[in-house]
């Protein structure tokens, strides 16, 4: 066996939602959530095929979006795995919808963060052993750190008043 770490390849403000399934369905059936989920949604997905021809198949509503899904999961060749890159919203507007994707089995990570996924590989394929999202922690945050969390939650809407 050997462990290889693939760093996701995205743009800054794009967030990510890396998991896995099991089922060529999956692709049909994550664009049906998302798009139900947030009308308008800009997106783009893949899921990377374990058995017969293991192509990466993909979907969505956003070329770019698909374009790096495309790339990031056949980078990753991970059996079953499906990364889900997210323009304009918060992984936290769409988790729910995804978790309740009969064939979804786990999601390893949702950040607009760096991430790196830590895979193994064996003569037989490669499977995700788990993320890095972001950065290691730097501190405790201060009376003032507590105060900046608060007022972004209230002006992204999240919270109120």
């Amino acid at each position: 066996m050997e462990l290889k770490i693939v760093a996701i390849q995205k743009p800054d403000d794009i967030n990510l939602i890396l998991g896995q399934a099991h089922f060529i369905k999956t692709v049909e059936d994550l664009h049906e959530a998302l798009v139900g989920a947030v009308p308008g949604i800009r997106f783009g997905l893949a899921f990377c095929e374990s058995s017969g021809p293991c192509l990466v198949r993909f979907s969505g509503t956003d070329e770019e979006m698909v374009n790096l899904a495309k790339t990031n999961a056949l980078a990753l060749s991970a059996g079953h795995c499906f990364i889900i890159f997210l323009r304009n919203v918060f992984p936290i507007n769409v988790l729910n919808a995804i978790k309740a994707v009969p064939e979804v089995c786990a999601i390893y990570c949702a950040s607009a963060n760096p991430v790196q996924v830590i895979l193994a590989e064996t003569e037989q394929g490669r499977g995700i052993l788990g993320v890095i999202d972001g950065l290691k922690s730097q501190g405790i945050e201060t009376d003032e750190d507590v105060a900046a969390r608060q007022a972004l939650l209230r002006r992204f809407g999240y919270k109120l008043a």
